[in-house]
């Protein structure tokens, strides 16, 4: 019932955020005397606080007209190439000239963990500088009808597969965050059954490959749990008249409840500061909140049982590190991945995926070529600035640019491109 409260509590303030909207396009309408007065801007102020605060908050859109391809600035078009019930598959077609070599084709798997796709924005905007991008677009669980089926971890490790056959030979993916398990399980049951498709590359960035390793308090959450608690406590049926109704989920706003209240203070900070920059007309900055929290708030739900089998798999039971996953009956054994090349990433403040989570990738990759393998850590990033922000475009795309080129295409079989180790260790 918690669920259907909360859609309720949001319906029954509906004409409160009308009105304050109302009072904030009143007070700053130019032709307000008091627009541009302390008072004036005070009073708009707190009603798009207000309004802001309240909202439910949809799927933000890409936005990525254009890209910088070396010194050219080209258009790009978003096109859907393969679709299921639970996920898209979007490419960023970049309009180059038909001389130009092709760049790699770069498969993007976002995190199915609350946010959408669109979280790495600045990913693919990077990414799409240097290689042919396409990236995973998972489905809000709560607008899918009952009838399309379940969509458990299984499923997502099938779809990854089936991407990867879509796209074709020499393709290269990279995972970031909770996609790491799933990325190395698809890659490991293609090495076993010896598919052409496999990718030519893997970059696993800030994943929970093993979460016994520094643990987190996300981690640690999981840990004094059992399964039973989470199911009875997190999983609630969609309301309706959404399309999902009755679903079981795992709601987006649980989700985002927890990552907020790990860093409450900062939160609360940045909307204090958001005030204080519309009341002294600091437009630059309060735009930039805008931007920030119209993403970070936006969130989508997950099916119960890929919520619960990826909660038993990689944080209770650590089934992928102790060589136990199975998918479909079958174990998931990455000491068959002799092929792909294997480049983890990790950020040196990350709460969320503790330091050394992501390297347990190596361990497990035991009949891979040490020269296939290499692991970076970014100094003074947390766990967003692994894919993301300066540091991501200046230091961590180009070692991912020269490993993708180093494995894939026709520059494969150069020299191993020179990938610093957890800051020279």
């Amino acid at each position: 019932m918690f669920y259907q409260f909360y859609a309720l509590q949001h319906a029954a303030l509906q004409p409160s955020r009308a009105v304050a909207e109302a009072v904030r396009t009143l007070y700053t309408n130019p032709l307000n005397p008091f627009t541009e007065t302390v008072f004036g801007r005070t009073i708009a102020a707190s009603a798009e606080l207000f309004e802001r605060t309240t909202r439910q908050y949809g799927k933000p859109a890409f936005d990525l007209p254009t890209a910088k391809v070396g010194t050219q600035t080209v258009a790009v078009t978003e096109k859907i190439v393969w679709a299921k019930p639970f996920c898209k598959l979007i490419h960023f077609e970049r309009d180059l000239p038909a001389e130009r070599a092709p760049d790699p084709k770069l498969l993007i798997v976002a995190p199915m963990s609350g946010h959408y796709a669109t979280l790495l924005r600045g990913t693919v905007e990077s990414m799409m500088s240097h290689a042919e991008v396409y990236i995973t677009d998972w489905t809000d669980a709560r607008m899918v009808p009952q009838s399309e089926g379940r969509f458990d971890l299984d499923d997502y490790i099938d779809y990854v597969i089936e991407m990867l056959h879509e796209l074709g030979p020499d393709t290269h993916v990279m995972a970031v965050c909770q996609p790491s398990v799933p990325v190395l399980a698809a890659v490991a049951i293609m090495e076993q059954r010896g598919d052409p498709f496999a990718p030519a590359s893997m970059t696993l960035m800030g994943g929970p490959i093993d979460t016994r390793r520094n643990p987190t308090a996300v981690n640690n959450l999981a840990a004094e749990h059992d399964l039973d608690w989470f199911r009875s406590n997190v999983i609630m049926q969609v309301p309706f008249p959404e399309p999902g109704f009755m679903r079981d989920v795992y709601p987006g706003f649980l989700q985002l409840t927890g990552f907020m209240s790990m860093n409450l203070d900062r939160h609360i900070g940045a909307h204090k500061d958001f005030f204080m920059h519309l009341v002294k007309n600091d437009g630059d900055s309060a735009e930039k909140h805008r931007d920030f929290y119209d993403e970070y708030l936006a969130v989508m739900d997950l099916t119960a049982e890929f919520y619960l089998q990826t909660v038993e798999t990689v944080f209770i039971e650590h089934r992928l590190p102790k060589g136990t996953m199975k998918h479909r009956g079958t174990r998931v054994d990455p000491s068959a991945i002799r092929n792909t090349a294997l480049l983890t990433i990790e950020g040196e403040n990350d709460d969320i995926s503790g330091l050394g989570q992501t390297q347990a990738a190596h361990d497990l990759c035991t009949n891979l070529a040490s020269e296939k393998k290499s692991h970076y850590v970014q100094p003074t990033v947390g766990h967003y600035g692994v894919f993301n922000g300066s540091r991501f475009r200046a230091e961590i795309v180009p070692r991912i640019v020269d490993f993708m080129r180093a494995y894939g295409g026709p520059s494969a079989g150069r020299a191993k491109p020179q990938v610093v180790h957890s800051q020279d260790s």
